[in-house]
């Protein structure tokens, strides 16, 4: 539990010595890079003391344009990958309760990221309109469509909704397999593992080739998309793959 006290720690002291002074800069000057940048760098550096290692591969799939990535959710651990393998500033669609964590969600707030509330459909709905007009403006967002943490490591169903998104916005998607988290934070553990956690850029998907009433078209091509990418510990069981979508 040495790593897991480090981490909580760390994490702690940058909020307070480093992110309120930016959240103070941020709020003045309007420029959200330096907050992301520092933000980013602060947990990466984190991840890395507490030996967590990062393998980037595809980063020639990801286009020039604003996108939207979708990738599998395993670990608390995934973000920091996830987020730190990708070459630009980015915004998330995250859970709403995220948002209420002192300093952390005033953070959130200033970088535009979304917080979707999945219990309410008519909030979810406003949520991903929300979000398009940021894509509209060139801001390329990161979801996580099966909409929870895999308990095992394998790609659960995905919710079809979130596809609604990269169709509003016209913008491709971006399928992300992250292999490995679940091994160094376990879902419901605080224990942290040293570990290699391996984030794996597919080749991008034309949302335009899909209307709003068939994002579930393009859901499936974007999880199976994923799921090859996978290896095969966590690949979709039998099971989980005759399962409907939520």
């Amino acid at each position: 539990m040495i790593r897991t006290a480090f981490v909580a720690v760390s994490l702690l002291i940058i909020a307070i010595v480093v992110g309120l002074p930016l959240l103070l800069y941020v709020a003045i000057t309007g420029k959200v890079d330096p907050l992301y940048r520092t933000g980013l760098g602060a947990v990466r550096l984190i991840a890395r003391a507490a030996g967590m290692r990062t393998r980037v591969e595809g980063l020639e799939n990801i286009p020039a344009r604003t996108c939207l990535f979708a990738a599998n959710h395993t670990s608390n651990a995934d973000g920091a990958a996830i987020v730190g393998a990708i070459p630009r500033r980015i915004a998330i669609l995250a859970k709403k309760s995220l948002f209420a964590i002192p300093i952390v969600g005033a953070a959130f707030r200033l970088a535009q990221f979304v917080p979707v509330n999945r219990a309410n459909p008519a909030q979810a709905a406003a949520s991903i309109d929300r979000a398009a007009e940021h894509m509209k403006k060139g801001l390329s967002f990161l979801v996580y469509p099966e909409g929870t943490r895999s308990p095992d490591g394998r790609l659960l169903p995905f919710r079809r909704g979130v596809f609604a998104l990269a169709i509003q916005a016209g913008v491709p998607v971006v399928p992300v397999a992250c292999s490995g988290a679940h091994r160094v934070v376990p879902k419901n553990s605080y224990r942290i593992s040293p570990g290699e956690v391996v984030v794996r850029f597919c080749p991008a998907i034309d949302a335009a080739e899909y209307p709003l009433d068939r994002r579930n078209e393009l859901s499936t091509r974007v999880h199976a998309a994923i799921a090859a990418a996978l290896p095969a510990d966590q690949r979709p069981s039998v099971t989980a793959e005759s399962r409907s979508s939520l």
